[in-house]
């Protein structure tokens, strides 16, 4: 918001790693794919934040299974990206953890925690795992394949009444992730992404997430408020709808720590 995502008063600004916030840009219609991919990377190295989100997965879709209140840190920068998830909500599942790590070169590694028991490693292979149950896998909440070296824009199609670009991202030799090609929908005008799918080394759709709400962060910059995701699980759809977002907030390390998974704590704005 970002994800990020992560990606807002009354939004979620997404601090996934799937969908960053943005400035307008209109001129980007005519940005090439390198140049285009190369400003929706730069808008996910926006420092400290912090988010409220909440997280409703439906099976069937019509259907809540799980609604959760959840907290999330994030630091990203050109180097890459930490970001831990802790839930708030409802209180049989509070304190629960999760911890994620991704840089170049390196594959995104992180840790998990479920009160009363210990953190436990999360490593590549289990990236594809769905976090809290989620259609959302871990992958998806810190990779930035805008970063990638592999980008094209393959034409253009409209969503929602959005004439979008469509830019595919594929990971290079250094880059490591649990997909073989990324395609996203881009408002060219908000630099937005409207629809983000991703795809098997195949070619195989594993999932889909939608920008169902587009809204303003604390900085003023276009994000996407609300999302919906579809994984592998055909009866299963995730909802994502977030609270607030808060830029230039102040983390202890060991808040992006194992051990630091275990308390939660609210974080602190950056002194002006």
């Amino acid at each position: 918001m970002k994800l990020h995502s992560l990606f807002l008063p009354a939004a979620l600004a997404v601090a996934l790693a799937t969908l960053p916030a943005s400035a307008a840009e209109p001129d980007a219609a005519n940005l090439s794919a390198k140049e285009l991919a190369g400003r929706l990377n730069a808008l996910r190295q926006d420092g400290n934040s912090l988010v409220r989100l909440r997280l409703e997965v439906k099976q069937p879709p019509d259907t809540t299974r799980t609604a959760l209140q959840i907290q999330i840190k994030e630091r990203r920068t050109r180097a890459g990206g930490e970001a831990v998830y802790q839930v708030l909500w409802p209180k049989e599942r509070k304190g629960e953890a999760v911890l994620l790590r991704a840089g170049s070169g390196r594959a995104p590694s992180g840790s998990i925690y479920v009160p009363p028991g210990k953190p436990k490693p999360l490593g590549a292979a289990q990236m594809t795992e769905g976090l809290f149950g989620s259609d959302l896998a871990y992958q998806d909440v810190i990779e930035n394949f805008f970063a990638w070296d592999n980008q094209t824009i393959t034409g253009t199609e409209v969503i929602n009444r959005v004439s979008c670009l469509v830019l595919e991202s594929k990971p290079g030799k250094d880059d490591r992730s649990i997909y073989g090609s990324v395609r996203s929908w881009i408002d060219p005008r908000r630099l937005v992404p409207l629809r983000v799918e991703k795809y098997s080394s195949s070619g195989r759709k594993l999932r889909t997430i939608e920008t169902t709400r587009v809204a303003t962060d604390d900085r003023g910059r276009p994000v996407p408020a609300n999302l919906t995701v579809h994984g592998p699980r055909a009866d299963s759809v995730t909802e994502l709808d977030g609270s607030r977002i808060k830029h230039d907030v102040n983390f202890a390390d060991r808040e992006f720590s194992a051990e630091g998974l275990t308390e939660l704590s609210a974080a602190k704005p950056a002194a002006e």
